[in-house]
């Protein structure tokens, strides 16, 4: 889908036709990857203590070496279509009302599961400043989205690396029903598996959450182990290997173990690379399970019991019944749509799946599986 493409849906080829079937038989959608955005820093300053604002006045944001450069091509500002800028000048995702007409209503949404980027208390040095903004960030989604739009839930911001902090943020969201999911990045300043994040993951499942771990981040690392890509496509490319990483780091460390309730989204990392991974762990598993005596199962039971992974960016290889293969494989259940708006690279709903996946497996998909693990009733 090109840039400059109008963001208008296509027919969804469920709805009523001519033959006289119902509009209310379309089909519902549960959307995994929606990035809600503040118009300025002054959307979240109003929800930050007096001292923090001052701080950001004085001082600014500031994150860890390596990620302070424009991540997103010049062409693409804040990596989102051109016609997903509100008129009123905000950035794409700030206005409600244009998140509505463009998208929720004009694809007949169900729910949008929120997931914040960019300053949000992901990924601040100063780990106070950090835990002030995911308590402002999720102030902020709740009272400009979440409850004036039942349709959007929010996803609790937890500053990964202020571990006491991250947990109290769950705590004091568990119970609302304007949150969904807890919300992570992948690239942190150690492995997801490492004890010092299991706090969170604790907190997650004693409340029965699911954690959201979405591509990107400001750990400090190169997702390549060898230094920053000289180029967009290649940052782009190496989402999928944060994901693989984070999902080797969360089995092999015994994070499933020691929470065997624990449900884990992956998100925007696509899923073409999960198989392969799979194998390969199982391979290693098999040849030196001395090594992990904690494990008390093979890598593959634990990932398919507690990982499951979002449709966007959607894998097309050049025939679609590859597609169908790796689906099969990876459960049709494991599977959230996510179409990622407002980015440049959103998937459309309805043309999101090649004619070769069956018609069946859309309802499954597009709805089903997110109301389950989203709780969604």
């Amino acid at each position: 889908m090109t840039l400059d493409a109008p963001l208008a849906p296509a027919r969804d080829p469920h709805a009523a036709d001519e033959t006289g079937r119902q509009a209310d038989a379309r089909l519902k959608i549960i959307d995994g990857d929606v990035h809600p955005a503040p118009r300025s820093l002054a959307d979240l300053k109003e929800f930050l203590p007096r001292r923090w604002r001052e701080h950001l006045d004085v001082y600014g944001s500031r994150r860890k070496l390596g990620m302070s450069y424009e991540p997103y091509p010049k062409s693409a500002p804040r990596a989102c279509r051109r016609d997903a800028w509100p008129e009123d000048g905000g950035a794409p995702g700030s206005s409600l009302d244009l998140i509505r007409t463009q998208y929720l209503d004009a694809y007949g949404i169900e729910y949008g599961i929120l997931g914040p980027l960019g300053v949000s208390g992901h990924s601040e040095i100063n780990q106070e400043l950090s835990a002030a903004l995911a308590t402002a960030s999720n102030d902020w989604q709740r009272e400009h989205f979440a409850v004036p739009e039942p349709r959007l839930k929010a996803g609790i911001v937890a500053p990964t690396e202020h571990t006491e902090a991250a947990v109290a943020e769950i705590e004091r969201r568990a119970d609302d029903t304007a949150f969904a999911q807890v919300f992570m990045l992948t690239r942190t300043s150690e492995p997801l598996g490492n004890r010092r994040y299991w706090p969170i993951y604790a907190a997650a499942e004693r409340h029965g959450l699911p954690v959201g771990m979405h591509v990107f981040g400001s750990g400090g690392h190169a997702y390549s182990g060898a230094g920053w890509p000289s180029y967009y496509t290649e940052e782009g490319a190496g989402h999928s290997t944060s994901v693989q990483t984070a999902v080797t780091s969360l089995v092999l460390e015994g994070v499933f173990e020691r929470f065997p309730r624990l449900k884990v989204v992956m998100i925007e990392g696509g899923f073409g690379w999960l198989p392969a991974l799979t194998w390969r762990l199982d391979r290693l598993y098999e040849r030196m399970r001395s090594e992990v005596p904690h494990l008390r199962k093979r890598p593959s039971e634990y990932i398919r019991q507690h990982v499951w992974v979002t449709t966007q960016p959607m894998e097309e290889p050049a025939d679609p019944r590859r597609l169908v293969d790796i689906l099969e494989w990876i459960g049709w259940d494991r599977l959230i749509f996510a179409s990622d708006y407002p980015h440049w690279d959103f998937d459309d709903p309805f043309r999101a799946f090649p004619a070769a996946v069956p018609r069946e497996r859309h309802r499954q998909i597009l709805a089903a599986n997110g109301r389950a693990v989203y709780r969604l009733g």
